[in-house]
């Protein structure tokens, strides 16, 4: 309970009006109040009517319960945490795409652009709205889209990348592997699905130097077809923290990645979590106390003294 709080505290406030009104709602009611140093005090019990029996629990004191448990209702006391309802159920994918002349090769149909393109559609529309960026490198990285649920608009862009459009030619894979991490940590983690066809061998320590540093998982998409190819790229890319996954020509290639893709859980993002407001505990303590109001002649007494 070290944890424990008030989430609106400032209704706590009202206690003090509260107090006010049952000092002078106690002193109006009070029989003995117009007598007081006329009459010795201590003949006041039995000279006065209702003083004997003020004491006594009854609808009095119901009112000032009441009263001061929905105070305490309407402040929100809280001590433990709760996930956030608007909270992601799947990790957020970073999605990295080499925009180079190879990979409009044309050994996987149409091109290893337009299928991997393909592949991205299939695995977003799995994904259902779980939040995506994409990020095209050639000889520099670039963020495409940032974190979206939008899977149409990622479509649009992914469909749009082409050798032709990118300032320069090169590998920068090492940046844009960086750039994608970068772009989860501003929505609490993820993955990331590397596509790319080959890696240049200038590029080769910056991606090491990446996963040194980094614990986000990665996974990496091959859109080959030659197995010499294939078994380069997989020594170049594939680690403890990373898998490598051919493309097919089935979806037995995006059943791997969707799974993948769900196996990281989103880390907590600063309010990714909230206090619960354990108030509504009380509700029912408080209806019980309203009840005995709705009994007949309940409240006689009070008014009577009133």
């Amino acid at each position: 309970m070290g944890d424990f709080h008030f989430l609106r505290p400032w209704w706590l406030v009202a206690l003090v009006p509260l107090a006010i009104i049952v000092w002078a709602l106690r002193r109006a009611s009070d029989a003995a109040t117009p007598w007081r140093g006329i009459v010795a005090d201590h003949l006041l019990p039995y000279l006065v009517q209702g003083t004997a029996v003020k004491r006594r629990l009854g609808p009095w004191w119901m009112v000032v319960g009441s009263a001061l448990l929905a105070v305490i209702i309407l402040a929100g006391p809280a001590w433990k945490r709760e996930p956030s309802p608007f909270a992601d159920d799947v990790a957020a994918l970073a999605i990295v795409i080499r925009i180079s002349p190879s990979m409009q090769t044309e050994d996987i149909a149409p091109n290893r652009l337009a299928r991997s393109v393909q592949k991205v559609h299939d695995l977003l529309g799995r994904r259902g709205g779980s939040k995506a960026a994409l990020i095209a490198y050639a000889g520099s990285a670039h963020l495409v889209m940032p974190p979206t649920v939008d899977v149409e608009i990622i479509d649009s862009f992914a469909g749009s990348l082409d050798p032709k459009i990118m300032p320069e030619e090169g590998d920068a894979a090492g940046e844009a592997l960086k750039l994608a991490d970068q772009t989860l940590a501003t929505v609490g983690g993820g993955s990331i699905l590397w596509i790319t066809d080959e890696v240049s061998p200038d590029e080769v320590a910056a991606v090491s130097l990446w996963r040194s540093k980094t614990h986000t998982p990665i996974r990496v998409l091959a859109p080959v077809s030659d197995e010499a190819a294939l078994k380069d790229l997989r020594s170049h890319t594939e680690s403890g923290s990373s898998e490598l996954i051919q493309l097919t020509p089935d979806d037995s290639d995006i059943d791997r990645l969707e799974r993948a893709s769900r196996f990281s859980a989103a880390a907590p993002m600063e309010g990714g979590d909230r206090w619960q407001d354990s108030g509504y505990w009380l509700t029912p303590v408080l209806v019980l106390l309203v009840l005995a109001f709705f009994r007949k002649g309940w409240m006689q007494s009070l008014a009577a003294r009133s």
